[in-house]
């Protein structure tokens, strides 16, 4: 693959934050665009491809206002198309419960979708004090998850309490967003032991229910450990037990051995579904000294599970 197959887009001003982030972890790998009605998302973005929602006059923006946002990506159908075709694969950022990310990143995620791309999207949820932001947040979630093929929700209070944790504000705490990125551009980018591609990824996130990611990192002698690193991720509650689907790479040091990789594969699936469909992947990686680094997509979820 070339870079220019995968887009890491971020919508809205923290989507567009955290995909500047996750871009920089990605060594050229994959392409930027940033979507907002404030200038001040397109700072510091290099040779991303920037799509403003609105005029340069145009001091009111999109902030609370999901349907003028939604008209304004709609009305950049074309232009979006041009920065879309040669794209396979798009990781949407966004946070939801204000304009900019509840309107646009819908229908951004419906235009990749009609470009034939895969659409795996990350949507940061409200603190559960913003009820306002958080009825208008649960509007904005449906009509994503209905057009991505998997919606990661993330918790901003689960965020702020590990960010708190670490002594760090919780805009800043982002590398689970990066270090997510990061390790499915990655797993898709570079060759490996056993390698992984886009027909894998489509197999697994085909399946009917519910989606997420997980990563976890750890020492190659404690794969539970790295286990419980990936379900320390600041999701929003979702029961991964019984999933239908699994795509998994783990990547670890030179000293990795197949038998490392087995058990920690092992470790991540035993939850799974009896019948479920597990593809794996593996890759040495020189910058991976002592550590293992797992990303793994289960799909098939039941919402009732």
């Amino acid at each position: 693959m070339e870079a220019s197959h995968i887009l890491i887009a971020g919508v809205g001003g923290l989507g567009c934050s955290w995909a500047k982030g996750a871009h920089l972890r990605c060594e050229g790998n994959a392409d930027l665009c940033l979507v907002d009605a404030d200038d001040a998302s397109f700072t510091d973005s290099g040779s991303a491809h920037l799509l403003r929602l609105g005029h340069a006059l145009d001091s009111v923006g999109c902030a609370a206002l999901p349907p003028l946002a939604e008209q304004r990506m709609r009305g950049y159908s074309s232009l979006a198309r041009t920065v879309l075709e040669p794209v396979e694969l798009v990781l949407l950022l966004t946070g939801l419960g204000g304009g900019t990310g509840t309107g646009a990143a819908h229908e951004f995620a419906r235009q990749a979708r009609q470009s034939g791309a895969i659409v795996v999207a990350v949507a940061a949820l409200p603190f559960d004090v913003q009820e306002t932001r958080a009825e208008i947040a649960q509007e904005g979630l449906q009509r994503l998850e209905k057009i991505a093929h998997v919606t990661v929700r993330l918790s901003l209070e689960r965020l702020a309490r590990q960010a708190r944790e670490r002594g760090k504000a919780w805009q800043m705490g982002a590398e689970w967003v990066e270090d997510l990125v990061e390790g499915l551009v990655r797993t898709l980018m570079r060759m490996g032991l056993i390698n992984l591609d886009l027909m894998d990824l489509r197999a697994i996130v085909e399946k009917e229910g519910e989606a997420t990611l997980l990563v976890g990192t750890g020492r190659p002698d404690d794969p539970e450990g790295i286990l419980q690193s990936a379900l320390m991720a600041p999701l929003a509650e979702l029961d991964v037990g019984g999933a239908q689907g699994c795509l998994i790479q783990v990547e670890g040091g030179i000293g990795m051995t197949i038998g490392q990789v087995d058990e920690v594969a092992n470790m991540f699936t035993d939850a799974l579904d009896p019948n479920a469909q597990v593809i794996l992947g593996a890759r040495v990686s020189e910058d991976l000294e002592d550590t293992i680094r797992v990303v793994t997509l289960l799909s098939g979820i039941r919402s009732d599970a």
